[in-house]
C-alpha cells in the first residue's frame, strides 16, 4: 500500500472521510508492522492531542486491517519500545501420531466388519499388518482406549457416520407451500387444539380456523376429530366467513390431510396447501391465535365430551 502522500492529519482525515474502507495490500506482517510504527514515529504520536491520537488510531486500523484491540496492543508495544518487532511462533508443538489416513483407514476397517468393538478392530490392524499390509503400520500399535479416541474425530465421522436430515413427507394430498393471498381476503390457516385428559377421558377439540388477511376468525368445537365429526362442523365453519374462502391452510396433522377432507374442499373449488418441512412460519398465525385466544378463553383444564 502506497502511503508517502499521506503526511498530515488533515490528509489523514480526509482520506478516512472520501474512503472509510481500504482494501489491506501488505505483502507480508513484517512489511505491515514497519509501517504501523513508521506512521506513530512521523506523526509522534506520543505529542499528539486525545482527539489527534484516535484519529491516527482509526487510520491504522482502516489501513492494516488489524481490530481496534490489536491496533491498541502494537501502540502501547511501540511507546514501551520504540520499535516493533512481530514474534513468530518457533515450536512444533505436538506432533500426530495417527496421521487423516489411518483416521480414515480405519474408519474404512469399521465398516467393513460393521463396526466391531475396539479389542476387535485393534486384533484386526495387527493380523493385517503382520500379513504385509503396510497400511497398518501404526494403528497396528494403538491403543483400544485411543481408537476409541479417534472414532470420535471430526476426519472419522465425516467418513463413516452419515446425518439422517429430516426429509419432506410425500403425500398427494394437498400443495407443500405458503400460502399467497396478495391481500385479498379468504385464504384462512386451520389447526386444532386439544382440550387435554383425564382419566384416560379425551377432551374436546377445539377447530380454529383464521383469515391471513382481515384476521377474521371463527372457533368451533367437536367431540372427536373423525370424519363422522369433523366434515359437517368443516362445512359449517367455511359457510360462516362472510366471504369466499379461496385457500385453506393447514400443518401435516391428519385430522385434515385426509380424502374426506380434501374431496370437501375440492366441490368448493377451494385451493388446499399444506406446511413444508423445516419451515415453522408457514402456520404460525393460527399457532399464535391458540394461545392468545383459545387457551385466554377456555384455558387449559379438561373439559370432558358430552357423550
Amino acid at each position: 500500500m502506497d502511503t508517502r502522500l499521506i503526511k498530515s492529519l488533515q490528509q489523514v482525515e480526509e482520506l478516512l472521510q472520501a474512503t472509510p474502507q481500504i482494501q489491506p495490500g501488505w505483502k507480508s506482517k513484517d512489511e505491515c508492522y514497519q509501517w504501523i510504527a513508521g506512521t506513530l514515529k512521523h506523526f509522534r504520536y506520543r505529542t499528539l492531542s486525545k482527539p489527534e491520537k484516535g484519529l491516527i488510531k482509526r487510520y491504522l486500523i482502516v489501513a492494516s486491517g488489524y481490530s481496534r484491540a490489536q491496533i491498541t496492543r502494537l501502540i502501547k508495544e511501540y511507546l514501551n519500545l520504540g520499535l516493533l518487532k512481530r514474534k513468530q511462533r518457533t515450536t512444533k508443538g505436538f506432533e500426530t501420531k495417527y496421521s487423516k489416513a489411518d483416521i480414515r483407514l480405519l474408519a474404512e476397517t469399521d465398516r467393513l466388519h460393521n463396526g466391531l468393538n475396539g479389542p476387535a478392530i485393534k486384533k484386526i490392524c495387527e493380523r493385517a499388518y503382520q500379513r504385509g499390509d503396510g497400511r497398518y503400520k501404526r494403528l497396528a500399535g494403538i491403543s483400544v482406549s485411543h481408537l476409541y479416541n479417534l472414532r470420535q474425530s471430526k476426519t472419522y465421522q465425516t467418513v463413516r457416520l452419515h446425518k439422517n436430515v429430516t426429509r419432506p413427507v410425500n403425500r398427494a394430498i394437498g400443495t407443500r407451500r405458503k400460502p399467497r393471498p396478495n391481500g385479498q381476503p379468504g385464504y384462512i390457516r386451520i389447526d386444532t387444539v386439544h382440550q387435554g385428559d383425564k382419566d384416560k377421558v379425551k377432551g374436546l377439540y377445539h377447530i380454529n380456523a383464521v383469515d391471513e388477511v382481515t384476521q377474521f376468525q371463527v372457533i368451533c368445537t367437536v367431540e372427536r376429530i373423525n370424519e363422522h365429526f369433523l366434515i359437517p362442523v368443516l362445512e359449517e365453519l367455511l359457510a360462516t366467513f362472510p366471504f369466499k374462502i379461496q385457500g385453506f391452510h393447514s400443518d401435516n396433522g391428519s385430522e385434515y390431510i385426509n380424502y374426506p377432507v380434501a374431496s370437501l374442499l375440492d366441490s368448493l373449488y377451494i385451493k388446499f396447501t399444506k406446511s413444508r418441512s423445516r419451515k415453522t412460519n408457514d402456520n404460525a398465525l393460527v399457532e399464535s391465535k391458540n394461545g392468545a385466544i383459545i387457551r385466554k378463553m377456555l384455558g387449559y383444564a379438561h373439559k370432558p365430551k358430552l357423550t
